[in-house]
């Protein structure tokens, strides 16, 4: 066995393990809502990260229902350049009352984002929508389902719901919310340090980093790894036999 043979079969090893460790990340490129975590009754800034998934179309337009069966009185959009952003709202089956005790008899349905004539996102690039939205309603979660609509005149629906054990192929939004009394637990201090609060994004992408560089160093170690058994097993065949 060559050691040319050898260093090329570790090459190879070390390429197939990156590539096993990339498949997630391109196959999750989906719509996605962040932070995916929020406080019941509270109020919060979130961004709809929108990735462009074909190689010959852009996306031109991106929809986003928004629930009223547990409707949300404050909905506000951030302006996005090149981008128009509008509202549509919905009667309330039964109203609510407010925070300031008003009565609420409708509320916004759907945020629609159109993109001008050189705005639209493009194949392998992303765009991030922000939306104010509050009080958050007394629920454990908020599926905000989607519509990407290509240039190519495609759409497609980002509208399965979530459901233990499975992983949807077109997977909705989803915001997690927390009752406040879970919030406070999980920011107390203890004697190792504070604790890492849940709703925070920037704790949670700091985790999302950490496991990704863990991941790539795994994959170093394992290319590395299949490399030195080559040497070895290219040294043993080399040395004279007893």
């Amino acid at each position: 066995m060559r050691l040319t043979h050898v260093v090329r079969a570790g090459v190879a090893v070390a390429a197939a393990v990156t590539a096993a460790l990339a498949f997630p990340a391109l196959a999750s490129a989906h719509v996605t809502v962040n932070p995916n975590t929020a406080v019941q009754g509270g109020y919060t800034k979130v961004t709809f990260r929108v990735p462009n998934e074909r190689d010959d179309a852009g996306t031109t337009k991106v929809e986003v229902a928004i629930p009223t069966d547990k409707p949300i009185a404050s909905v506000s959009l951030k302006p996005v350049p090149g981008w128009t952003a509008a509202t549509e709202t919905a009667k309330l089956a039964t109203p609510v009352k407010t925070e300031g005790g008003a009565e609420l008899t409708e509320a916004v349905s759907k945020i629609t984002w159109t993109a001008d004539a050189n705005s639209a996102i493009k194949p392998h690039q992303f765009q991030e929508f922000d939306v104010s939205l509050g009080p958050l309603p007394q629920v454990d979660q908020i599926v905000f389902k989607a519509l990407q609509t290509y240039s190519s005149g495609e759409v497609v629906r980002w509208i399965d719901e979530p459901a233990a054990g499975t992983q949807a192929e077109h997977p909705a939004p989803v915001l997690k919310l927390a009752k406040k009394a879970d919030t406070a637990v999980a920011g107390a201090t203890t004697s190792a340090g504070p604790a890492v609060n849940a709703a925070d994004p920037a704790s949670s992408s700091s985790s999302s980093d950490g496991t990704a560089i863990g991941l790539g160093i795994a994959g170093l170690v394992l290319g590395l790894a299949g490399l030195v058994v080559g040497v070895l097993a290219y040294r043993r065949s080399a040395s004279p036999s007893a």
